[in-house]
């Protein structure tokens, strides 16, 4: 009998984790692997459903080509990815994505990729040498610390906002437990919304009672789309629907201005070339719709993206990586557009952080974007040569020697990478 998802989280989130797969593999006959690639998944070392090695299985079972891990301030997954994807039989890419200070550029009191605060930035370090991985979980190290001493300052405002409704929660009780912190990881703002979201159901109740409280006492937005999984009646995904709700919609007011856990630009992106990995932007794009269902309508960097892609670039930052499924056409048409005149190497990933996502993007599949599955493939043989020889990464004095057409290095780089 097939095993339920359920069932399968609890094989995979454990300390026999590897052991499990290995077990698990044998008994089933899995999909076989395609084209398709992920390189933005999240695991239990910052938010989300699956361990290194559940997210690895799960992208195996939905026939993901590639998989990348792509956790906040923490790379600590990065050994029983690497070691899942050996089980499996796929090829996997690991990274780190982090926050970043704009303030002393020109972009400071913009609203950039950031939902939560102006003059902060999300970036990817894509493509992290395998022998550097722990080293930059430690750099990371006094962020992560830094950052939950703002934790409990937001769990107070949790309370003071929602204590009226008997719904209150404690930072080493309730929210540190959620995460692997311990381990290396970090405790982000979905662990707070996760908590409360816990609480919420525990203390008010679901169905109409929780819908009854946010649109009737609170009087707070809730989408039809959220409103209806809220009242789905037996929904097994309802603690992360209104998690999604609460990043989404609630966050605003409890939310604390991030400050000294987050690096200037320039000192990640200098720790990014000291490492090894491949700095990336993660654009976001003007949110109509939320994918994901945790940002609200917002405006973003679209404004003024011709302004800040070729700074970017100045700054030193190798690449972009956006979500094809989160945009629309035109807006990824853009963004690739000014990635091709900035020569700005192109990386795609869905971020993966709850049970509804599915791990195949459906729109990556259309032939126009047939580079963004070679560019997986060259990060994968960038891990590997440079985790080998510093000298030999994609974007190394030695290799842009080379080639010094970017396009045509990403194409060599892509074959090595499936021949690896």
């Amino acid at each position: 009998m097939a095993k339920t998802r359920d069932e399968l989280l609890t094989l995979l989130n454990c300390d026999s984790a590897l052991v499990n797969l290995q077990k698990l593999l044998k008994e089933e006959t899995l999909p076989p692997t395609g084209e398709d690639v992920n390189n933005h998944i999240h695991t239990t070392y910052s938010f989300s459903p699956y361990s290194p090695t559940a997210a690895v299985y799960f992208a195996r079972l939905a026939g993901l080509g590639t998989c990348g891990l792509m956790d906040h301030d923490s790379i600590a997954g990065a050994q029983e990815f690497l070691q899942a994807a050996v089980i499996a039989g796929m090829a996997a890419t690991i990274g780190m994505e982090c926050r970043v200070s704009f303030q002393n550029t020109p972009f400071a009191g913009r609203r950039i990729n950031n939902p939560d605060q102006d003059g902060v930035a999300y970036m990817a370090m894509h493509g992290v040498p395998h022998d550097r991985a722990g080293e930059l979980n430690d750099r990371f190290a006094p962020y992560r610390e830094k950052r939950n001493a703002r934790n409990r300052e937001m769990v107070e405002g949790v309370n003071g906002l929602m204590g009226k409704y008997g719904v209150t929660i404690d930072f080493d009780r309730d929210v540190l437990p959620l995460s692997n912190y311990a381990l290396g990881g970090t405790v982000t703002e979905r662990h707070l919304a996760c908590a409360l979201a816990r609480r919420m159901l525990e203390v008010i109740g679901g169905g109409e009672k929780l819908v009854d409280l946010i649109k009737g006492e609170m009087k707070l937005p809730l989408s039809a789309k959220v409103e209806g999984y809220l009242l789905e009646e037996g929904n097994p995904y309802a603690l992360y629907d209104l998690l999604g709700w609460v990043k989404s919609d609630l966050i605003g007011r409890f939310y604390v201005n991030a400050t000294d856990e987050l690096p200037d630009v320039r000192e990640a992106l200098d720790l990014c070339n000291e490492i090894g990995a491949i700095s990336a932007y993660a654009y976001l794009g003007d949110v109509a719709s939320s994918v994901t269902g945790d940002k609200r309508a917002q405006k973003f960097e679209d404004d003024y993206l011709d302004e800040l892609i070729p700074y970017i670039k100045e700054l030193g930052f190798k690449a972009v990586t956006y979500m094809p499924s989160r945009n629309t056409r035109a807006q990824i048409e853009r963004v690739r557009a000014l990635c091709r005149k900035y020569d700005l190497l192109q990386i795609s990933g869905e971020d993966i952080n709850s049970p509804r996502q599915p791990f195949v993007c459906e729109a990556q599949r259309d032939p126009a974007y047939r580079d963004l599955v070679d560019s997986t493939w060259a990060l994968i043989a960038h891990e590997w040569r440079s985790t080998v020889d510093p000298q030999n990464g994609l974007f190394s004095a030695e290799s842009v020697k080379k080639w010094p057409d970017l396009a045509e290095r990403v194409g060599v780089f892509a074959l090595q990478g499936r021949k690896l």
